[in-house]
Parts: C-alpha cells; sequence; structure tokens
C-alpha cells in the first residue's frame, strides 16, 4: 500500500517542477493550501443533501407540484404473468417481432396483448411527470443558490477580472473558506447525485448520467488536490448558468405552460451556446492551455487537466447539436419536442405506431384522408406535446 501510494501521489506528475510535497506541507499560521483529505468532508454534506433533498421534495416540490395541478398519472397495471416478467428483467423491454412470435405461441396470446403487456410493464418502472417536476425543482433551487453564491464571491475575486491571477504564485496559492465551501458543496452536490440515482426510479439514461456524475467528481476533485482551484470556480460557475434555465424550462413543461416552457428553452439555448461554445474556450481553455503555459509552463497533471477539458468542451459541441436539432424542430412545429429520456410512454401513441398501415387501409378504404381521418385528430397532435 505504502509503494502504491507513493507512485500515485508521485511529485513529479501533480506538481510543477522543482515543488515538493513537503513545500506545502507546512505552511504559515493561518494559511491553508488544498488537501486531498479535505475531500472526505465533501461526503457526509453529501448525505446531508440527499436528506434536505428528501424533505424539500415532500414539504416544497410536492405542494407546489398540487398548487399547479400536476398529479401522479395512473397507469394501467400489467396482470402478473412469470413468463413475460422473466422475459421483461433478463432478456429485454421491447421485444421484437421474433420474441413476440415466439411468446404468442407460447401462451396462445395474440401479439397485440403481448405488446400491451409490455408496454404497461415498463410504464410501471417510469416515473410521472409529478416525480419529475419534485426533482427539477429541487435541482432548480440548488444551481440558483450555488450559482447565486458562486457569482457573488467571484466578483469579489481578482482571476474573475483577470484569468492570469489563476497562475501567478502557483502552486503556494492560499485557499479562502469562500472557495472552500464553494467547491466542496459543489462536490457534494454530486456526489449526492450519485447516489440519489440507486434510489430513484431508474431511467433509461441510467448508465450515462452515472458516467457523467463520476467524470464531474472526477475533474473536481481532480482540480482540488492539483489547486487548481481558481480556474475551476470558473468553469463550475460558468456551467451552472444554463443549468438553471433548463431546469426551469423542465418545471413549466410539466406544469403545462407551453408558452413559458418554450420562452425558456429558447434563452436556455441562447445561454448555453454563450457559455459553452464562447466563453467555455475562449475565455476559460485559454487560460488553462495558454496563459498557464507562459506563466507556469506545463507538467504531466497540467497535460491530463487540459485534456479532460478539451474532451469536455467536445461534449458541449456535441450537446450544442442536439439542442439546436431540439430548436430547430420546436420553430417548425411552434412547440419544444419531448424529452426522450424520461416521460411516460403514450398508450394511444404507441399503438398508433404499431397499426400505422392498418389505419392507412382502413382510411383510404373509407375514403378518409390525412385531415378527416386518423392523423388529423386532436389526439394524434398531443402525444408529441411532451419535453
Amino acid at each position: 500500500m505504502a509503494a502504491l501510494s507513493a507512485w500515485f501521489w508521485n511529485e513529479r506528475f501533480w506538481l510543477p517542477h522543482n515543488v515538493t510535497w513537503a513545500d506545502l506541507a507546512d505552511p504559515a499560521p493561518g494559511v491553508e493550501y488544498p488537501k486531498a483529505g479535505h475531500l472526505l468532508s465533501a461526503l457526509p454534506l453529501a448525505l446531508g443533501i440527499f436528506a434536505v433533498r428528501v424533505v424539500f421534495e415532500r414539504c416544497i416540490a410536492g405542494p407546489c407540484a398540487s398548487i399547479l395541478q400536476i398529479q401522479t398519472e395512473l397507469s394501467r397495471r400489467a396482470q402478473p404473468n412469470a413468463v413475460l416478467d422473466k422475459v421483461f428483467t433478463s432478456i429485454t423491454k421491447s421485444p421484437d417481432s421474433k420474441h413476440l412470435e415466439g411468446l404468442s405461441k407460447q401462451l396462445d396470446w395474440d401479439v397485440r396483448k403481448i405488446q400491451r403487456w409490455f408496454r404497461q410493464r415498463r410504464n410501471q418502472d417510469k416515473p410521472s411527470n409529478r416525480t419529475k417536476f419534485c426533482e427539477s425543482m429541487w435541482r432548480f433551487t440548488f444551481y440558483l443558490c450555488i450559482f447565486t453564491y458562486g457569482i457573488r464571491f467571484l466578483l469579489q475575486s481578482p482571476w474573475m477580472w483577470d484569468t492570469r491571477h489563476c497562475w501567478y504564485n502557483y502552486p503556494y496559492q492560499v485557499l479562502s473558506s469562500g472557495l472552500y465551501y464553494y467547491y466542496i458543496t459543489e462536490l457534494a452536490f454530486y456526489w449526492s447525485l450519485m447516489f440519489s440515482q440507486f434510489t430513484d426510479i431508474k431511467r433509461k439514461d441510467f448508465l450515462i448520467m452515472f458516467i457523467h456524475h463520476l467524470a464531474t467528481i472526477s475533474l473536481i476533485s481532480f482540480s482540488y488536490v492539483n489547486n487548481m482551484l481558481r480556474v475551476g470556480s470558473l468553469v463550475m460557475c460558468v456551467h451552472d448558468t444554463s443549468d438553471i434555465l433548463l431546469e426551469a424550462a423542465k418545471l413549466a413543461n410539466y406544469a403545462k405552460s407551453q408558452r413559458l416552457c418554450d420562452i425558456l428553452f429558447v434563452v436556455f439555448s441562447m445561454i448555453f451556446f454563450a457559455t459553452r461554445l464562447i466563453i467555455f474556450p475562449f475565455w476559460i481553455l485559454n487560460t488553462t492551455l495558454f496563459e498557464s503555459w507562459e506563466i507556469i509552463g506545463p507538467y504531466p497533471s497540467w497535460w491530463l487537466f487540459n485534456s479532460l477539458l478539451l474532451v469536455l468542451q467536445l461534449l458541449h459541441v456535441i450537446w450544442s447539436y442536439l439542442i439546436a436539432r431540439i430548436a430547430f424542430k420546436a420553430i417548425m412545429r411552434g412547440k419544444v419536442g419531448k424529452d426522450e429520456r424520461s416521460d411516460i410512454e403514450s398508450s394511444s401513441e404507441e399503438e398508433t405506431e404499431t397499426t400505422l398501415k392498418e389505419r392507412i387501409k382502413t382510411a383510404q378504404s373509407r375514403g378518409e384522408n390525412g385531415t378527416n381521418g386518423h392523423f388529423g385528430s386532436k389526439s394524434w397532435s398531443q402525444n408529441h406535446n411532451n419535453w
């Protein structure tokens, strides 16, 4: 263990040239530098944040949902069936035609009946709009509070106005109490999201979000140990800006305020593009890549830190493309499209998809067209209104 610890905390990887851990171990009285042990305080704080979230959703978000008449949808439960339940849990939640035919012969059930069973079974495991409203209200509240704290702190910090201060006298930069609380609270929040993933209703993007939270925790922890807190605080503030508006747009959507949702989504898109495609690369990456090279020079952990930020920028480009697609479709359709990752499935929508050809034939036989037949009905269009 001693050899492993010595290898992991190798000074030549973590610190600039001619700097050792001993140089940072005993600062002057009243002076504190970041230490890896500080990160452990984020774990009990994460449990506290998780507890606050539970109380918040029950005592504040829940009543707000009731006032807005956001109720838990009562989806029809699938009838007990050992064979289908085993297929659902062990093989697939959306069987293809081959599986459907086999199950139809085995159970002597109609294929449509089996499809309906799987749809109902999937809906049992999906969160309701009320649940999603409470989750989004909690995240909106946290992001708003932490952003307000962060921006007030950064407005008084010299590196907010001149990013070269992120590297002056590095790594001998004093850890202030304000910066410590900002960093540890953000880290604890993402730890709490990791915990809540295992208690919340599991969604289809569980693995993606798990990796996202793990990567965020790793990047925050890495920058803390490496005493890159100044530039790290800028990164966190930039990301929290658009997250507030995204959660606000979701709240408006769950409250069925389509106009407000569309307005918030447009504002969110503009802020997202400005912060992730302009401010982040031309302000933050500029200082981590070029100003730091000029002031302190590169070293191994410097390369890793910048590589992670470049990967993050690549993700920004991908997310911006996806958001632009949603915005374009919203403009063409007049409203924001549905959130594909977690919405409750619409039974009428799925049935329409599975019997599309049959309906076309029926419409043709009756002499109906797209305007007067099934496709012009109000229920058809409303199935695509949720984001």
